[in-house]
């Protein structure tokens, strides 16, 4: 099996899409095919032992499409501005030369000379109105032909026709005599068609700026270390392993770690969070964001697609091209739609000509009816929507993977939360410090504890050493180091002996820790670890060390609560701990002591019950629960698989930004919802009127056109809406 993805040229409408999407999933060998207006991309996975890759972009142009060369199509923001360029100048031309006819017209001014027995008027309304119509419009007739060969029409079809008609018609009716010429009615009509397309190129860059955008911000350059000489090479040249220097005020080439020096980081890209991040020797920093202090040394781990601006950008496009399942309505609606229009439009013609038996009044409201039923509001609903609800998701740190995400996250009413990670920051850190001894301080207990926590490794002991160094406080050097292995560590300073373990390390010593038995044990019932320090054989403090909440996941929890959304915490830790998590930030359910393969089970056994779940999770453990789940929800931080398991993913591991991601979800399919809505009450309401003639072709056209803009409008409404 293999996958090839290119650009598509000529793209004007949903229905367009639509026609190319079909057209590639009847090729036998195609195994799927999803054509993307808004990118104006096609992505197609087929059997190379069936058809050929050249086989597949031939039928796209067999359509009457263009397929695009791969140096124009990696460009698409380039493309986005032709585009717009381009539909610029034919809807300024349009309204420049039909301006004339509609003035001559509708007035009917006379000019002073004539030519084969019609005035000079009506010959220049005829001239300007077959260059508007012909030429400005061959887009829309090139359109109908290509679909006319395959037995099917569209969007152009509807415009073709209408606009032929009324340009045919005066024709006729100069040489026939007519009284009655509609010139104006197709200049009007292609004008306000190409015009209306112009809005829509404009609104559709708008819409996809955030691929753009995020495409530019990446570093061009980069300072490479070699042999203790540095230069500078093109981005492209960088590979996993060379060493970097970035200085104060550049952006970081690619993704490392950083090796040398320490600096504060701005990663607001990636994150949406405006403070600055510290960076020390070992920590990642990632292409894109932005070195705003010290200089520093790194070294490359990611490079060219594989960095997370890189993957951003995949997932976003990704996003933008896929389907939500409302939009299958969509679909085909556009698709039989257009043969119903031809046949209505048939049909009035018919009909009025049998009870007037007059041409013209048959050929109005029939050319009214090609007009206002064009599909292109109604095919535009849903793809503008998720492309604005992706643009605005990924500006804000939630990368949306797939269309279908955002009908999911409307329907969830309940969220199941993995603990560490997700809740918790995901590694210990010191809770409080507790002095037992009189003439002891918390920095005395703190700093004896880490001077000997500095010789061990475990993850405990350098959360104690790294909350000294936090605090600035000096430590002493430590002699006789013994690891006392499941119970602690001893070891002599210049002026005491000293052990830092549990409570059998303390028993062993023979030190009594009766007095604070208590304490101990309240501690260990708010889910944190103690750890007892003693000095030439006497208790003198209590460390509580815990694996901390995130400062904002009670906030989080109250306003999913507000939401009328259930929360659920799943865990591995024992159930007093769990309890003691979930009080102190209000979860209303826990599942305690749960393995690894165990999640997915408690996850089916809530949509057992009926229940709506989105999973939240980090680690490899929690990708079968997040692929489960009615929505994944992946925190950025995790791991790579958990990642790829989820439906949506949190950039930065905020437990806030799942609210946000909710909250956007339900916007963005509630404006879908509205757009068909709208488009639909549209169509069915303005085509009887055309065919009772009681709408002109001029506004049917019109309104045709401002529907489609107004789709586009009420989606790019989501990018002024408060999330947070």
């Amino acid at each position: 099996m293999a996958t090839t993805t290119f650009a598509i040229g000529g793209m004007h409408c949903a229905a367009c899409a639509v026609r190319n999407e079909r057209t590639l999933s009847k090729i036998p060998g195609v195994l799927s095919a999803n054509v993307n207006l808004g990118t104006r991309r096609a992505r197609v996975e087929f059997d190379q032992s069936a058809v050929t890759e050249a086989a597949v972009r031939d039928a796209v142009v067999q359509n009457g499409y263009e397929v695009l060369a791969e140096e124009d199509a990696s460009h698409p923001s380039q493309l986005a501005r032709q585009e717009v360029e381009a539909a610029r100048l034919k809807a300024f031309w349009a309204i420049a030369l039909g301006a004339p006819v509609v003035v001559l017209a509708m007035a009917d001014i006379s000019l002073p000379w004539s030519y084969l027995g019609r005035n000079a008027s009506i010959w220049l309304q005829a001239i300007l109105s077959s260059v508007v119509v012909l030429g400005l419009g061959l887009q829309f007739h090139r359109g109908m032909l290509a679909q006319a060969r395959n037995l099917t029409a569209n969007m152009d079809t509807l415009i073709s026709l209408g606009t032929l008609a009324a340009l045919i018609y005066s024709l006729w009716g100069m040489w026939a005599g007519q009284p009655h010429l509609y010139f104006e009615t197709g200049v009007v009509i292609a004008a306000l068609i190409l015009l209306g397309r112009y809005f829509e190129a404009r609104s559709r860059g708008q819409a996809g700026e955030a691929i753009a955008k995020l495409m530019e911000l990446g570093a061009k350059t980069a300072r490479v270390i070699e042999s203790g000489a540095e230069r500078d090479v093109p981005i492209e040249h960088v590979a996993a392993g060379d060493v970097l220097l970035v200085r104060p005020g550049e952006k970081i080439p690619v993704d490392g770690t950083l090796t040398q020096g320490a600096s504060a980081v701005d990663e607001s890209m990636l994150t949406g969070e405006s403070m600055p991040v510290a960076k020390t020797t070992g920590d990642e920093v990632f292409g894109a964001t932005i070195n705003l202090t010290g200089a520093f040394q790194m070294t490359a781990t990611k490079v060219g697609q594989d960095t997370v601006l890189a993957q951003i950008v995949r997932l976003v496009s990704e996003a933008q091209g896929n389907k939500a399942p409302i939009q299958k309505l969509a679909d085909t609606v556009s698709g039989i739609f257009v043969p119903v229009v031809l046949g209505i439009a048939i049909a009035t013609a018919v009909g009025w000509y049998l009870v007037t038996g007059d041409a013209y009044q048959s050929f109005v409201p029939a050319v009214a009816v090609l007009l206002i039923a064009c599909p292109c509001s109604l095919g535009l609903a849903t793809p503008t929507a998720i492309m604005v609800g992706t643009g605005v998701g990924a500006r804000r740190g939630i990368l949306i993977k797939n269309g279908e995400a955002l009908e999911r996250g409307y329907k969830i009413d309940v969220v199941v939360l993995d603990k560490t990670g997700t809740l918790t920051e995901g590694r210990p850190a010191v809770a409080d410090i507790t002095a037992t001894k009189a003439g002891v301080t918390k920095e005395d207990v703190l700093r004896i504890a880490a001077s000997l926590e500095r010789m061990s490794e475990h993850p405990l002991g350098q959360a104690i050493v790294r909350a000294a160094r936090e605090q600035g406080i000096s430590l002493a050097e430590v002699a006789d180091f013994t690891n006392v292995a499941g119970k602690g560590i001893t070891g002599r300073l210049p002026d005491a002996v000293i052990a830092v373990g549990n409570l059998r390390l303390m028993r062993d010593q023979g030190i009594s820790v009766e007095r604070s038995l208590s304490h101990i044990d309240m501690r260990e019932a708010r889910a944190e670890t103690a750890i007892a320090v003693a000095s030439n054989g006497e208790l003198i403090g209590v460390i509580a060390v815990a694996d901390a909440l995130k400062s904002d996941a009670k906030a989080a929890i109250q306003q999913l609560r507000a939401e009328g959304i259930a929360t659920v915490m799943i865990t591995g830790d024992n159930k007093r701990t769990a309890k003691s998590i979930a009080d102190q930030i209000g979860i209303d359910e826990v599942f305690a002591e749960v393995l690894p393969q165990d999640k997915a089970q408690h996850v089916k056994d809530l949509q057992a019950r009926g229940r709506r779940v989105a999973f939240v999770g980090d680690g490899i453990n929690d990708a079968p629960a997040l692929a489960q789940a009615d929505l994944g929800i992946a925190i950025g931080t995790g791991t790579d698989i958990a990642i790829e398991a989820g439906n949506i993913v949190l950039v930065k591991g905020s437990p806030l930004k799942i609210i946000e991601a909710l909250k956007l979800s339900r916007l963005t399919f509630k404006t879908i919802r509205q757009n068909l809505f709208w488009a639909f009450v549209y169509n069915v309401a303005a085509i009887p009127l055309a065919a009772f003639g009681l709408l002109n072709p001029m506004i049917a056209a019109g309104a045709m056109a401002l529907s489609s803009v107004s789709v586009v409008g009420n989606s790019l409404r989501i990018r002024r809406q408060k999330l947070s």
